[in-house]
């Protein structure tokens, strides 16, 4: 996943002001206690966190 494509997604399921508001600020025990920022700067592949971000917040089906 190319990290347009995940940042069109959380833009899409959080609404664009809060995407980079949650992204920043909240810290996810699955990302290994980072945040998604910290995530994909330290290495994760944005699908793998995408993955992470739809489990933890109920991100329904057809939006995964």
């Amino acid at each position: 996943m190319r990290l347009t494509v995940f940042w069109q997604r959380m833009a899409e399921h959080f609404g664009p002001g809060y995407a980079d508001t949650f992204a920043r600020d909240h810290v996810m025990t699955e990302l290994g206690g980072r945040t998604v920022h910290q995530a994909l700067e330290s290495g994760w592949e944005a699908k793998d966190v995408w993955r992470v971000v739809c489990a933890v917040m109920n991100v329904p089906g057809e939006k995964r």
